[in-house]
């Protein structure tokens, strides 16, 4: 066992395999330097203990370095083992005894909502939404609640044209402008509604999950009956529920050591 010594190398050493993470291609040594407000000297011999462990890749044509394919391996190894799910398999069932209506944990997918899990009270009521089940993405709350907080280039490239905005009812965004005018109001409220979009007569609520980056990498909704009054929509959004919702969700960030 190294000593306590060791530790500080250590954070210095995640934290470049961070920088790298989050850049688009290779970077140079002193742009890590620079970023990580480290002494050159220190940042080319942590460096070379990365390559040498095989997390770090140089290449020495364009003096810079990326990621290295044991991270990719440890990568592979996280998803085999579901720890997204296991960690939120408890998470959704106390959640569900909390408020009494089903509640899931989704992913996107593309364009699309991927629900994981799926947590039933003791007298369920019939859903579309069942684990493996892909719905539009900017029709559930699920999956608002990701795109919220994506940038605003990256879900231009999930909903290119309008072919991308289908509906199941007659309900919910019908092209880009709409669905950013409604993710801009539902990053200010801090959750997302959605109301007959799926399923006539139900509604749902939903929180982001956050990873280590910052950025969304799943989420947490429940749904439950609803109906409104008239054609339209009757403008809920039931803080009540999100706020139990909303305190999952950072529980399962925190679990998975991810900040909002």
């Amino acid at each position: 066992m190294g000593g306590s010594s060791d530790v500080p190398a250590l954070r210095r050493g995640l934290a470049i395999l961070g920088v790298l993470a989050g850049r688009p291609g290779p970077v140079s040594a002193g742009v890590i330097a620079r970023e990580l407000e480290l002494p050159r000297s220190t940042t080319y011999h942590l460096l070379s203990e990365l390559v040498a462990a095989g997390f770090v890749t140089h290449l020495p044509e364009e003096r810079r370095y990326g990621l290295g394919v044991a991270t990719f391996e440890l990568g592979s190894a996280y998803l085999r083992h579901d720890p997204l799910e296991r960690l939120a398999g408890p998470l959704l069932r106390k959640l569900v005894d909390q408020v009494g209506r089903t509640a899931h944990l989704g992913v996107l997918h593309g364009g699309e909502s991927l629900y994981l899990i799926k947590e039933r009270p003791s007298q369920p009521q019939t859903l579309v939404t069942d684990v493996g089940v892909r719905l539009p993405a900017q029709l559930t709350a699920s999956g608002r609640a990701m795109l919220a907080h994506l940038p605003a280039a990256q879900v231009r490239a999930l909903f290119p044209s309008a072919a991308g905005f289908v509906l199941r009812t007659d309900r919910g965004p019908r092209n880009l402008p709409e669905l950013r005018r409604v993710l801009a109001a539902e990053r200010r409220l801090g959750w997302a509604v959605e109301d007959g979009y799926v399923t006539a007569g139900f509604a749902s609520v939903a929180c982001p999950v956050f990873d280590y980056g910052g950025r969304p990498t799943a989420s947490i909704s429940v749904t439950f009956r609803h109906f409104c009054d008239g054609a339209g929509e009757c403008g809920q959004t039931w803080p009540e529920v999100a706020e139990q919702v909303g305190r999952t969700a950072r529980e399962l960030t925190a679990r998975i050591g991810g900040h909002g």
